[in-house]
């Protein structure tokens, strides 16, 4: 039998994975328009390592407490109160949760505020006095951020729950303008500060006032309220707890990585944070949409204990993210300088800092695959209400990450490339390693089981293997045939030649190899085309 035979229980969500993907690739344009806009503005110096490194003390606060733990923790919670029609209950939790947390986070921010000095000045050993004193100053411009971003993840989570998907996914879109603003705008007069204090109001707007208001139209009930003898709050603090002292969320990397870099020649944490942002963008759209979407689902099903059913959407949701991360990759990899040219380099970004970049980027690209199943194969965990196993087999392998950069870099000296390479290598073990635990951790059940993905992995990767062959041959040709065109413009021009020509012949190819998912994926381009 076929894929395209297949039973279609558990595709439910597909729609809502539509809705997340289109919104999140509105954000990811944005965020790339920002980095534009930086490149233009600084280049890739000093004062844009000062900028990205000002993110590391907030991004480890965000990572640790009020970043992605704390709204996969209560959604399972809130959903179960939601399910069973306890919804004052459902209130209650949030309220509870969201009002030690604020607390908590306000006075660690107040905390940081204080220690700032000491603390940019341990983790980049490299900068010298001038980087660290502007680091300092950036850094305390947008640790408040962090407020919000607490805020805006617990109302968000509850609007997953009642399955609205816009507006969280809106706000990344507001955070970036806020940004662009920054450097277009206040960046005249403030510096490089002005980024930063765009970065902060455009978190203020995009994280909290945006999902106040949908929340008070949809209705919502909160009080300020500290009862930790809650049975819903405690189990929300007990699911959130690991996360908070375990380096197991991806985010993490990339502060180890700044770490590394600092002791590298300038532009270095400039150019793996840029290359980063750069596989970030199918990342978000497709591992990250799909995760957020199936979500509720998985938690919706693992309350009601359907197992079957959960097994089956966990493995098609897997199936549909690496059917389209696949195709991706091997963009990324044919098409690195050219993206990084026409993202980047403009007024002070030079073709030496584009080919920076594009090195660091094939060696992040290795790893996209890895990243988008282990986003979609946390929140299974989470959906179990386990976030402990995540944490315990993610702090083994941010170990193993560790020990991987030092080998790359001190002792092969690869450079940023070991570094950008340490980070897929560690992606793909911690992705494998999860996904044989939940597997075993979801209970048997008594329906037909998935089938295996071998069949699906043989067929899509040929055709993957394919698609990159005649990508490669095109890129070539292309680039050869518009020679003497301006770089930027050339690039543009093959760039998108190559995408669209390479994607098309890799949607047929699964067409012809029974891969269902390239039925759906034309369905969905069919559906907004406007053709039947």
């Amino acid at each position: 039998m076929k894929d395209s035979e297949a039973p279609q229980v558990g595709y439910s969500w597909a729609r809502a994975s539509a809705v997340m993907m289109t919104a999140i690739l509105a954000s990811r344009l944005l965020g790339m328009l920002r980095d534009t806009v930086i490149a233009f503005r600084f280049g890739q110096d000093e004062l844009t390592d000062a900028y990205r490194a000002a993110f590391q003390l907030p991004d480890l606060l965000f990572f640790m407490v009020a970043g992605g733990a704390l709204s996969s923790s209560l959604m399972p919670v809130f959903s179960r109160y939601w399910e069973q029609g306890r919804t004052d209950e459902a209130w209650r939790v949030f309220s509870i949760v969201a009002t030690v947390m604020t607390s908590l986070t306000t006075a660690l921010v107040l905390a940081l505020e204080l220690a700032a000095p000491m603390a940019v000045r341990l983790m980049f050993p490299g900068f010298d006095a001038d980087r660290l004193t502007l680091t300092t100053h950036l850094t305390r411009i947008v640790l408040p951020a962090q407020i919000c971003f607490l805020l805006g993840g617990l109302m968000m989570a509850t609007l997953y729950v009642r399955k609205h998907f816009l507006a969280p996914a809106l706000g990344p879109n507001i955070y970036n303008i806020g940004i662009i603003l920054g450097g277009l705008v206040l960046a005249l007069w403030l510096g490089v500060a002005g980024l930063a204090w765009g970065a902060l109001v455009g978190a203020l707007v995009g994280s909290v006032l945006l999902p106040l208001i949908v929340m008070y139209r949809m209705g919502s009930a909160f009080r300020f309220e500290f009862d930790l003898r809650h049975a819903g709050a405690r189990e929300v603090f007990r699911l959130m707890l690991p996360v908070m002292f375990g380096l197991s969320l991806p985010g993490i990397y990339m502060l180890i990585l700044r770490v590394f870099a600092s002791s590298l020649p300038v532009g270095t944490i400039s150019a793996l944070d840029n290359a980063n942002r750069q596989m970030q963008a199918p990342l978000g759209i497709v591992g990250q949409g799909i995760a957020l979407a199936i979500f509720p689902a998985l938690t919706s099903l693992a309350a009601r204990g359907e197992w079957g059913a959960m097994r089956l959407t966990l493995q098609q949701g897997l199936r549909l993210v690496w059917f389209l991360t696949a195709p991706a990759t091997v963009l990324l990899l044919v098409l690195a300088e050219d993206i990084s040219r026409v993202l980047l380099q403009y007024g002070k970004f030079t073709p030496t800092d584009t080919q920076l970049v594009a090195s660091a980027l094939r060696a992040f690209a290795l790893g996209l695959f890895a990243w988008s199943g282990q986003a979609l194969v946390a929140r299974g965990f989470f959906a179990l209400r386990d976030s402990l196993t995540p944490v315990l087999i993610g702090s083994a392998v941010t170990a193993l990450f560790v020990a991987l950069c030092v080998v790359f870099v001190q002792g092969l000296r690869w450079g940023h490339i070991g570094l950008a390479l340490a980070t897929s290598v560690a992606a793909t073990l911690q992705m494998v390693w999860m996904l044989r635990v939940l597997m075993r951790r979801i209970p048997p059940a008594e329906v037909a089981t998935p089938r295996p993905l071998m069949g699906f992995l043989l067929r899509s990767g040929l055709a993957t293997l394919l698609m990159g062959a005649f990508a490669y041959a095109l890129h070539a040709g292309l680039h050869t045939l518009f020679r003497g065109f301006q770089p930027n413009l050339q690039s543009l021009v093959v760039a998108a030649l190559v995408a669209v020509a390479s994607m098309s012949v890799y949607l047929w190819l699964c067409h012809q190899m029974g891969v269902r998912e390239a039925e759906y994926v034309q369905r969905v381009l069919r559906r907004r085309a406007g053709t039947p």
